[in-house]
Protein backbone atom coordinates (compact mmCIF):
# COMPACT_ATOMS: atom_id res chain seq x y z
CA UNK A 1 0.00 0.00 0.00
CA UNK A 2 1.64 3.52 -0.84
CA UNK A 3 0.14 6.69 0.57
CA UNK A 4 -0.04 9.57 -2.29
CA UNK A 5 0.89 13.25 -1.24
CA UNK A 6 1.64 16.05 -4.54
CA UNK A 7 2.11 19.15 -4.42
CA UNK A 8 -0.02 19.68 -7.32
CA UNK A 9 -3.12 19.12 -6.34
CA UNK A 10 -4.94 20.63 -3.06
CA UNK A 11 -3.97 18.94 0.05
CA UNK A 12 -5.69 16.76 2.11
CA UNK A 13 -7.70 19.48 4.55
CA UNK A 14 -8.22 16.24 7.22
CA UNK A 15 -7.25 13.49 8.76
CA UNK A 16 -7.08 11.53 4.81
CA UNK A 17 -5.07 10.77 2.30
CA UNK A 18 -5.06 12.29 -1.01
CA UNK A 19 -5.09 8.90 -2.68
CA UNK A 20 -4.13 5.08 -1.40
CA UNK A 21 -2.50 2.93 -4.32
CA UNK A 22 -2.71 -0.52 -3.16
CA UNK A 23 -2.54 -4.13 -6.08
CA UNK A 24 -2.77 -1.90 -9.02
CA UNK A 25 -5.30 0.39 -8.20
CA UNK A 26 -5.40 4.20 -7.16
CA UNK A 27 -8.15 5.14 -4.73
CA UNK A 28 -8.67 8.74 -4.71
CA UNK A 29 -10.52 11.11 -2.04
CA UNK A 30 -13.04 13.35 -3.27
CA UNK A 31 -11.68 16.07 -4.87
CA UNK A 32 -13.31 19.38 -4.60
CA UNK A 33 -12.81 22.75 -6.43
CA UNK A 34 -10.00 24.15 -4.49
CA UNK A 35 -6.67 26.06 -6.17
CA UNK A 36 -3.60 23.70 -5.47
CA UNK A 37 -1.59 27.08 -5.00
CA UNK A 38 -4.01 29.41 -2.88
CA UNK A 39 -6.23 26.28 -1.61
CA UNK A 40 -9.34 28.46 -1.93
CA UNK A 41 -12.41 27.59 -3.52
CA UNK A 42 -12.57 28.58 -7.13
CA UNK A 43 -14.73 31.36 -8.21
CA UNK A 44 -17.14 31.07 -10.65
CA UNK A 45 -20.37 28.70 -11.73
CA UNK A 46 -20.76 24.77 -11.08
CA UNK A 47 -18.99 24.44 -14.66
CA UNK A 48 -15.91 26.19 -13.51
CA UNK A 49 -15.79 24.20 -10.06
CA UNK A 50 -16.57 20.88 -11.88
CA UNK A 51 -13.03 21.80 -14.31
CA UNK A 52 -11.24 22.26 -11.07
CA UNK A 53 -11.97 19.27 -9.44
CA UNK A 54 -11.41 17.00 -13.25
CA UNK A 55 -7.87 18.68 -12.87
CA UNK A 56 -7.07 18.62 -9.20
CA UNK A 57 -8.06 14.52 -9.75
CA UNK A 58 -6.06 14.34 -13.11
CA UNK A 59 -2.66 15.44 -10.67
CA UNK A 60 -3.61 13.14 -8.34
CA UNK A 61 -3.85 10.69 -10.42
CA UNK A 62 -0.49 11.57 -12.42
CA UNK A 63 0.81 11.07 -8.82
CA UNK A 64 0.03 7.57 -8.65
CA UNK A 65 1.16 6.55 -11.72
CA UNK A 66 -2.50 6.66 -13.17
CA UNK A 67 -4.65 9.17 -15.60
CA UNK A 68 -7.57 10.26 -16.54
CA UNK A 69 -8.37 7.70 -19.04
CA UNK A 70 -7.83 4.93 -16.97
CA UNK A 71 -10.50 5.67 -14.10
CA UNK A 72 -12.86 2.83 -13.87
CA UNK A 73 -15.20 4.41 -11.39
CA UNK A 74 -16.60 7.79 -10.59
CA UNK A 75 -19.04 9.16 -7.62
CA UNK A 76 -20.26 12.67 -8.29
CA UNK A 77 -21.57 14.46 -5.43
CA UNK A 78 -23.93 17.78 -6.10
CA UNK A 79 -24.83 20.19 -4.32
CA UNK A 80 -28.02 21.04 -6.57
CA UNK A 81 -29.45 18.09 -8.65
CA UNK A 82 -30.51 21.13 -11.24
CA UNK A 83 -26.53 21.81 -11.79
CA UNK A 84 -26.32 18.21 -13.51
CA UNK A 85 -27.00 19.20 -16.95
CA UNK A 86 -23.85 21.89 -16.63
CA UNK A 87 -21.23 19.27 -14.79
CA UNK A 88 -22.12 16.63 -17.37
CA UNK A 89 -20.70 18.87 -20.46
CA UNK A 90 -17.85 19.33 -18.03
CA UNK A 91 -17.16 16.05 -17.28
CA UNK A 92 -18.18 14.59 -20.90
CA UNK A 93 -14.94 17.13 -21.83
CA UNK A 94 -12.77 14.96 -20.11
CA UNK A 95 -14.37 11.54 -20.89
CA UNK A 96 -15.11 11.27 -24.07
CA UNK A 97 -13.97 7.42 -25.34
CA UNK A 98 -14.75 4.89 -22.84
CA UNK A 99 -16.35 6.94 -19.80
CA UNK A 100 -15.51 5.32 -16.57
CA UNK A 101 -18.77 3.69 -14.37
CA UNK A 102 -20.91 6.72 -12.43
CA UNK A 103 -23.11 7.49 -9.84
CA UNK A 104 -23.87 11.54 -9.51
CA UNK A 105 -26.22 12.01 -5.63
CA UNK A 106 -27.67 15.52 -4.50
CA UNK A 107 -25.66 15.93 -0.98
CA UNK A 108 -27.16 18.49 1.63
CA UNK A 109 -24.03 19.90 1.64
CA UNK A 110 -20.40 19.33 0.95
CA UNK A 111 -17.26 20.95 2.22
CA UNK A 112 -16.16 24.69 2.05
CA UNK A 113 -20.06 25.09 0.89
CA UNK A 114 -18.74 23.51 -2.67
CA UNK A 115 -21.18 23.07 -5.37
CA UNK A 116 -19.50 19.67 -6.37
CA UNK A 117 -16.95 16.75 -5.03
CA UNK A 118 -15.69 13.81 -7.57
CA UNK A 119 -13.97 10.75 -6.25
CA UNK A 120 -12.86 8.07 -8.04
CA UNK A 121 -11.20 4.72 -8.62
CA UNK A 122 -8.42 3.79 -11.25
CA UNK A 123 -6.20 1.56 -12.58
CA UNK A 124 -2.27 2.27 -11.43
CA UNK A 125 0.11 1.21 -14.53
CA UNK A 126 3.05 -0.28 -11.76
CA UNK A 127 3.23 0.41 -7.89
Amino acid sequence: MKIIATPSAPPAIGPYSQAIVHNGMAYLSGQIPLDPTTVQVVEGDISAQTERVIENMAAVLAACGSSLSQIVKTTVFLKDMGEFAAMNAVYARYFVMNPPARSTVEVARLPRDVRVEIECIAIVDSE
